[in-house]
């Protein structure tokens, strides 16, 4: 195996870890935690730093490993359509950040759009999962999961992302391209 890919798996491993411990700091008030999105910010962070295909790998798995190992979130429908909107942040946040020039812009590019890709995921997932009806999850219900209840999540999202990534980028041996 070569030294790059050693250094992704373990750094992918270690993004995994955090995204089953982030949520114990905040799940000791569930409207905080659902507001703050913890498993997000691994997932996301996973793609600018390993690629996509283990960002992809880490969003899947993180929600649905939580979900057997400690009960939350619930199996169905909540860490199903969270693994399809995790997977989908670092599939899109990795390959787009792996097709720009190492600049903040390309790095608020790729975050913006893969926030954007996977709530969209997330509510394609909702819908599909509650049977395709309209009445179980409309527009609104999308709206409010997807956007409202978590702007504080959003926010911290776009100050920590790209600073983490600048930041590390620069001063750290922890970038494997």
């Amino acid at each position: 195996m070569r030294k790059a890919n050693v250094k992704q798996l373990v750094l992918a491993a270690f993004f995994l870890a955090l995204a089953l411990i982030l949520p114990f700091l905040t799940g000791q008030i569930p409207e905080i935690g659902a507001m703050l999105c913890p498993m997000h910010i691994p997932a996301l962070l996973c793609g600018f730093f390993c690629s996509w295909p283990w960002g992809l790998a880490v969003g899947l798995t993180a929600p649905v490993l939580r979900s057997l190992l400690f009960g939350m979130p619930p199996m169905f429908p909540a860490a199903v359509c969270m693994a399809v909107e995790l997977g989908t942040y670092g599939a899109v946040s990795g390959w787009l950040y792996s097709r720009l020039p190492r600049k903040l812009s390309s790095v608020y590019f790729s975050l913006l759009s893969a926030m954007v890709a996977g709530r969209l995921m997330w509510g394609l997932a909702r819908y599909l999962c509650a049977g395709l009806d309209m009445t179980v999850f409309g527009l609104s219900a999308f709206w409010a999961g997807a956007f409202t209840s978590a702007i504080p999540g959003i926010l911290v999202q776009l100050v920590l992302i790209p600073a983490l990534v600048m930041v590390l980028e620069k001063h750290s041996p922890v970038a494997v391209r």
